[in-house]
């Protein structure tokens, strides 16, 4: 198996490169609104879905179990009755949640900005 300081160049403009997945699951409106919520710390199922308003549950599911595939999110279960399992996210899920901050950040300093733009393209078409 080969290091990935052996590993070529990534570049996700290749097609072929594996960092279009990476790049793909981040750029995911889901993806960053629960690494944003989870940058505050662990948090139970049932608090990311009050949380995230409009995500379905499989939704949720879907995408946690994504991350956690990632090593971005880490699925804590506790053997307890009824059953308890809490997620957080990893030292990388970390590393991301600045950017995606950000970009959150950005999205809401600049939809009015959007908004007008899109008004304004639909008025000449």
């Amino acid at each position: 198996m080969c290091h990935v300081s052996q590993q070529p160049a990534w570049n996700v403009l290749v097609a072929t490169c594996p960092s279009r997945t990476s790049l793909a699951r981040i750029a995911n409106k889901w993806t960053a609104m629960i690494v944003s919520v989870l940058g505050d710390g662990r948090m139970r199922f049932g608090d990311l879905r009050s949380a995230v308003e409009g995500i379905s549950g499989k939704v949720l599911t879907d995408t946690l179990r994504d991350l956690e595939r990632d090593g971005l999110v880490e699925r804590r279960a506790y053997a307890e009755v009824p059953p308890r399992v809490e997620y957080e996210l990893t030292a990388l899920g970390r590393t991301l949640h600045g950017p995606l901050l950000v970009l959150s950040r950005w999205a809401e300093e600049h939809i009015a900005e959007v908004l007008v733009a899109r008004q304004s393209y639909d008025a000449r078409r």
